[in-house]
């Protein structure tokens, strides 16, 4: 089995990875113990690099083509699949091990996802600024130009009451873990919902500062940080 490509955002942090989509089918190749290799690509560069390998656009609110990643290439079958979680899906046909939507959970955790995002989305602003600081110059400057297209600067302007509504977010989000009797959001059963959650919270540890990072780490008894250890231990990333 050739080993699949995964194309991963460069940044200045050691080990380069940082940002939380890219980080999702990582966790999947690697739960699943596929063969992959990671091809960096800078951020500014994005566009060109995904056009040369024939990578499908994603598609902004307005209907307009943005080139993006993560992107993963199969070389054993030939796909070239953009998007986290079409490559999710593409793995769990394609590979089936192990699986990551057991008991036919698929559409349940695509709602899941919507559902998720929907509680983080006030911290985003906060991790865009923090990009900035991890990014080249270059992309840096390209990356504020994409992004402020979507998130309005300046990014920083309701920080403490973005602060305040990502804690509410995960207080609902604890909520819906304490509904199942295990460690996992489908009880004792891993499933990709789980490894949509830690991703971000890897991305949020990676990216904010670190007193931010505690700050998050602290909220509902420590379940956030436990529950990353706990995803990156089960995906053999530990």
């Amino acid at each position: 089995m050739q080993p699949l490509v995964l194309y991963d955002i460069l940044s200045e942090l050691p080990g380069n990875n940082w940002s939380a989509n890219p980080a999702k089918p990582r966790f999947v190749l690697s739960y699943k113990e596929i063969p992959f290799v990671t091809l960096w690509v800078e951020y500014s560069d994005i566009p060109i690099a995904m056009k040369s390998i024939g990578a499908k656009p994603n598609k902004r609110p307005d209907g307009s083509d943005v080139y993006t990643v993560p992107v993963l290439s199969d070389p054993n079958t030939g796909a070239l699949i953009t998007d986290s979680y079409e490559i999710a899906c593409y793995l769990e046909k394609t590979y089936p091990e192990k699986p990551i939507f057991p008991n036919n959970s698929e559409s349940m955790i695509r709602a899941f996802d919507s559902a998720y995002m929907d509680l983080i989305l006030p911290a985003i602003k906060s991790m865009f600024i923090r990009c900035t600081e991890i990014l080249s110059p270059a992309s840096a400057k390209f990356f504020i130009e994409a992004r402020s297209i979507a998130v309005p600067l300046p990014w920083d302007a309701t920080y403490d009451e973005d602060w305040e509504l990502l804690e509410k977010g995960y207080n609902t989000a604890y909520e819906w873990y304490q509904k199942t009797d295990g460690k996992w959001i489908m009880g004792n059963t891993f499933s990709y919902a789980d490894i949509i959650v830690a991703c971000w919270l890897l991305g949020f540890k990676r990216v904010l500062k670190a007193d931010e990072w505690v700050l998050v780490s602290s909220w509902n008894g420590g379940k956030w940080a436990q529950l990353l250890a706990d995803a990156e231990k089960e995906c053999n990333l530990a």
